[in-house]
């Protein structure tokens, strides 16, 4: 009788973007993202240097110094990934980008690899974390922290309006 509604309401999951642990992002050392400045969301403590999209979409930006990347859902989710704290200084050192601006890319694609051999003998936290910066755009983003992921595992769960 109501079938008009279906499909509505329909929750958007967000997988991890690398192997590793999903933690809160109040872990993160850096307010900007601890304080949920940019948007809620989760992140990462990874086991390797693989960094794939974490949901299907397109590509907005990979930065110029490829220790982040943005994308937008085909949901219009719009999420940042963002490889370690501070890693911007390293202008692209131990960072090799394997997608760019405009790519349609689904869940799981490679998008970059990170040394993070690189990252740590430069004294950076190797820690990703994983924004929605739409979020006042839904009712709800929970982060599913506390537990060993992989690539494509379920990270963040987001709730439309």
């Amino acid at each position: 009788m109501f079938g008009f509604l279906k499909g509505k309401n329909k929750e958007f999951m967000i997988g991890s973007p690398v192997k590793g642990k999903a933690v809160p992002i109040s872990e993160v050392n850096d307010p900007t993202f601890a304080e949920e400045i940019l948007g809620k969301g989760v992140a990462l403590m990874p086991e390797d240097g693989k960094i794939c999209a974490p949901a299907d979409g397109e590509l907005s930006m990979v930065f110029d110094t490829l220790h982040a990347f943005s994308m937008t859902t085909k949901d219009g989710v719009e999420i940042l990934v963002h490889v370690g704290l501070e890693t911007v200084r390293l202008k692209g050192k131990g960072f090799t980008a394997h997608a760019k601006a405009g790519d349609k890319v689904q869940k799981g694609d490679l998008i970059l690899t990170a040394d993070f051999d690189v990252i740590k003998g430069e004294g950076l936290d190797t820690i990703i974390p994983v924004i929605i910066c739409n979020t006042d755009e839904f009712k709800e983003v929970e982060a599913l922290a506390g537990k060993e992921v992989n690539v494509g595992d379920d990270v963040l769960r987001v709730s439309p309006k």
